[in-house]
């Protein structure tokens, strides 16, 4: 087990840089997710860290050892590809032994490491057959394993599970999950899914361009998201945003939003100028159906998909979706009124930035008045 630093990490492509001075800890035996869009650069600071990718400028540090000069096999470091990488000749025993043969490992404690990693990973039924004779997601446990028996400081999954169908990707994601607490070892998992980085994640990065959007527990980002990036990023489905001008009554803002009127919210009107550019974010999830005074919405229905134990709602006119409990009786074309708590909104201001809770209480009177 190991703690892990990055300071300041910059990396360029000629003059083209791609990750912009990163900087954050991960913690001995933490579960660390780096999640973001395609190209953010997820992958590029992974490879930068157990050393297949020079750093620019900056510094990892590994147990307070900077390790910018060590090579990648010294960093005590074990990466598990997208792709498995097994040896196609070789069998699911000798795929896992390869590399400790290479260390000088003696021949006994090789066959007591892959023995227990095998039982770990359900394996042992298959350690006389080649990669070919197994399903994806056998694969992708004898790469885990192949990680597992060299006893490294830190796990480093590289979007592990994308080439999975979605049934084994849910599947592998409890068994990586269950490794972590078994072993209780430092692991970083790179991946663009959100679900996965919310389901397995002690700690999430949320990356963007190259830089940290934001680094919390998933409840933390999914609850109090720093930006409207985040916020949309984080939860599926996605959140819903509307955007208007600032309205401020009762010392909250109200975004009074074209089309739809004044959505109140809790967001303190500290500082905010009345018609500031606003956009007020409500997860799918957190949608009331019906009417319930003010903070009501009305729209056509654009689009309904019924999973029997919820139903999803999409509007046009204002685009938002509904996430209701059970099934429904609304068609295409319909008309339907969905309520936006406020106690469920957040407020991004023109730059996308999350602003800050304050009122709790009942809405002020003049909204009242035209509820």
């Amino acid at each position: 087990m190991a703690t892990l630093n990055l300071r300041n990490l910059v990396k360029r492509f000629g003059d083209v840089a791609v990750i912009h001075g990163i900087s954050f800890d991960i913690d001995d035996g933490e579960f660390v997710v780096f999640v973001g869009p395609s190209g953010c650069g997820k992958s590029t600071l992974l490879r930068m860290i157990c050393g297949l990718e020079s750093i620019t400028s900056g510094e990892v540090l590994i147990d307070g050892d900077v390790v910018n000069d060590v090579p990648s096999a010294r960093r005590g470091l074990a990466l598990v590809f997208q792709s498995y990488a097994l040896y196609p000749h070789m069998t699911v025993y000798q795929n896992m032994a390869f590399g400790l043969e290479n260390l000088g490992t003696p021949k006994a404690e090789i066959t007591a490491r892959v023995s227990e990693a095998a039982r770990m990973l359900q394996l042992e039924a298959f350690l006389q057959r080649k990669p070919t004779a197994l399903s994806g997601g056998q694969r992708q446990r004898v790469a885990i394993g192949r990680a597992i028996v060299r006893e490294p400081k830190v796990f480093l999954f590289d979007e592990p599970l994308s080439n999975l169908d979605a049934e084994l990707r849910v599947g592998m994601r409890g068994e990586i999950a269950g490794l972590h607490r078994r072993l209780k070892t430092t692991m970083i998992y790179v991946t663009h899914d959100q679900v996965e980085a919310m389901t397995m994640a002690d700690k999430i990065v949320v990356l963007r361009a190259g830089r940290v959007e934001q680094v919390g527990a998933p409840l933390d980002l999914y609850n109090h998201p720093a930006n409207q990036f985040v916020a949309g990023f984080i939860g599926s489905p996605r959140m819903n945003f509307l955007a208007g001008k600032a309205a401020i009554m009762g010392g909250s803002i109200g975004v009074d939003v074209p089309g739809v009127g004044v959505i109140m919210t809790h967001a303190s009107a500290d500082g905010v100028a009345p018609g500031a550019a606003m956009s007020v974010g409500i997860r799918p999830e957190h949608v009331l159906g019906g009417r319930a005074g003010w903070n009501t919405v009305t729209g056509e229905v654009a689009s309904v998909e019924q999973l029997g134990g919820m139903s999803y709602i999409r509007l046009a006119g204002p685009d938002m979706t509904a996430q209701l409990p059970g099934q429904t009786r609304l068609g295409f074309g319909d008309t339907a009124e969905m309520n936006l708590p406020p106690d469920a909104l957040h407020v991004f201001d023109a730059e996308g930035i999350s602003l800050p809770r304050s009122w709790t209480g009942a809405a002020p009177a003049e909204l009242r008045q035209t509820a």
